[in-house]
């Protein structure tokens, strides 16, 4: 009987290995308060985040970085154990590891990830959108979260209430180091397929292991 051509595998990873690092970042401008809330409804991935500036000129492709699971190995095919998330490190000082998480986001976005996969955490500094969306109170806030229809902002500390997801997303912003190693543990658990922490390299490696 005639051979059918086996189809090749995809491995999850974000657009281009990895983002721009951080390191020598300008000062970026103010991130503009979100104003008056629209009608919620599904957004595409062209669509910008409150507090962030619409598309502009294509960004040049960044450099590559390294992308692995935590055991350093692909996970075998039909395997019974959990499967480990890959894990991308970012290198970013803590006052820019905000802002590259958000273009990992963009980024994943470009790739073809649906927003609803995508969940960002802070070590340090609420993002400006939590912020915003917390001030209509937290039912409001979580309700989203639940619907799974854009990209979710939290604080660290509420990763334990947050829900798996695809892509997690951590920008290591602030905080002691006690709050960065209780994060990212927790947040490794909740990445499905794959986990990017952005910010020092040394803290994140003690924290998450050698090798990262």
């Amino acid at each position: 009987m005639p051979l059918i051509p086996q189809e090749p595998q995809i491995h999850e990873r974000a657009q281009g290995a990895s983002a721009t690092p951080a390191t020598g970042r300008t000062a970026p401008n103010p991130r503009p308060v979100p104003g008056p809330r629209p009608v919620p409804g599904p957004r595409s991935a062209t669509t910008p985040r409150p507090g962030r500036p619409g598309p502009g000129p294509a960004r040049p492709a960044p450099p590559a970085q390294r992308s692995h699971n935590s055991a350093g190995q692909p996970q075998a095919s039909g395997a019974t154990t959990p499967a480990v998330p890959q894990i991308q490190l970012i290198p970013a000082p803590a006052g820019g590891a905000l802002d590259a998480a958000e273009e990992a986001v963009d980024l994943l976005l470009d790739s073809g990830r649906a927003p609803g996969d995508i969940l960002v955490l802070t070590t340090g500094e609420q993002h400006p959108w939590a912020t915003h969306e917390l001030s209509f109170g937290e039912a409001a806030y979580w309700a989203q979260h639940d619907a799974r229809e854009d990209v979710f902002f939290a604080d660290g500390g509420a990763v334990a209430r947050a829900q798996s997801r695809p892509v997690v997303v951590v920008a290591v912003n602030g905080g002691g180091d006690d709050a960065v190693a209780q994060v990212l543990p927790l947040a490794k658990e909740r990445a499905a397929a794959l986990l990017v922490v952005c910010g020092d390299s040394e803290r994140i490696n003690t924290v998450l292991g050698a090798g990262v």
